[in-house]
């Protein structure tokens, strides 16, 4: 395994989406959604560790979490747990990772990637990967794994490439494009230059420390002020005076999106980004009439094409329901039409304006 190779795997997400069994003090990147005997986490963690050295792989987190991760992954080192005070977004998490690494070994190059994604080739996924590394490792250059689109998603942004490869099925990106409207999602699987944006990126992490001077120059400064002060005793509070002080953008915003130099790998290997209740759904094993159950005392009857999930401890009983998510926790019962799933968020703000925090 190469020693220059890191990988900052991002897993301070809240997964509102996921409510109710997603919670603000258990979000799903902690949690067993697909019924494997794992969290998302520990898959991520698994599957990076086979091409990374261990203890060049790191988590970066809300300082909250810090406890569910050293339970989950009792392997990872404890300087590998990189603890944020606040929620700020992509940007300056990668930013902090990357000021990091860079006092520990200015030749790193870094993959940073989602807790939460699904990708069920991992040896495709293996082999792309270190294309990238390899890649970045001698050109001044950002990559991004973008997925072969396979339908006209409206919940995925994209990515337009050149058309003529400039190496090895790498190809130079053109434009990043938001959620779009069905319409121009089936235009854009039409025109066959567009995929979808995985959010892994790939990169040299001096060139990514340059990129922040060049497109986010007050960031920057932030970080660079402080650099003496990482991998020290003083980090924290070093961390604590930046980060109130950063803004909050994501990486694309802040950077992808005006750079010169992005590349993209067209890449298959099974991949979901596991962001709803109907990507759980398509990922679970389904009964002869279409339900996905993920819980282990449920009875189905007369209903079709559910997703559900329920606690071991619960027996439910489903009569007549039909295009259904039905998600039970100990204190939360959720019962919403599937086509409705994007309004979860909608739900749980109603929740918060009602009820307060108790339930989320």
């Amino acid at each position: 395994m190469n020693k220059n190779y890191y990988v900052a795997i991002m897993a301070g997400g809240i997964g509102s989406r996921f409510w109710p069994m997603s919670r603000t003090s258990y979000p799903k990147q902690f949690l067993d959604i697909l019924n494997t005997g794992k969290s998302l986490l520990q898959w991520t963690f698994e599957r990076y560790a086979s091409f990374i050295p261990q203890e060049n792989i790191y988590i970066v987190a809300s300082e909250e979490y810090t406890g569910l991760i050293k339970e989950q992954l009792p392997e990872l080192l404890q300087d590998n747990i990189v603890e944020e005070p606040s929620r700020k977004n992509t940007a300056p998490c990668i930013a902090y990772i990357s000021f990091k690494l860079m006092q520990k070994n200015p030749e790193a190059a870094l993959i940073v990637a989602p807790s939460d994604h699904i990708i069920l080739d991992t040896e495709t996924f293996r082999n792309i990967s270190l294309k990238a590394l390899d890649f970045v490792s001698h050109l001044k250059a950002f990559v991004t794994l973008g997925i072969k689109p396979t339908h006209p998603n409206t919940g995925y942004g994209y990515i337009q490439h050149d058309m003529l490869a400039v190496a090895d099925s790498v190809y130079k990106v053109k434009v990043f494009t938001e959620k779009p409207e069905l319409e121009m999602a089936k235009s854009f699987l039409a025109s066959g230059d567009f995929l979808w944006n995985g959010g892994i990126f790939i990169w040299q992490v001096k060139n990514i420390i340059k990129a922040f001077e060049l497109y986010q120059p007050e960031m920057f400064e932030l970080f660079d002020s402080e650099k003496e002060n990482l991998n020290t005793g003083n980090e924290r509070e070093a961390i604590n005076r930046i980060y109130p002080l950063c803004t909050n953008i994501s990486i694309d915003f802040a950077i992808m999106e005006k750079a010169d130099n992005v590349y993209v790998i067209p890449s298959s290997f099974g991949w979901s980004d596991l962001g709803t209740w109907n990507s759980a759904y398509d990922n679970l094993e389904k009964d002869y009439l279409g339900n996905a159950v993920s819980a282990e005392n449920v009875i189905v009857i007369d209903s079709t094409k559910c997703m559900v999930a329920a606690p071991k401890n619960k027996l439910l009983v489903l009569q007549g329901l039909d295009d259904m998510i039905v998600v039970d926790t100990e204190d939360v019962l959720m019962i919403c039409s599937k086509n409705k799933e994007q309004e979860i968020k909608e739900y749980v703000a109603e929740v918060k304006r009602s009820k307060g925090d108790t339930y989320l």
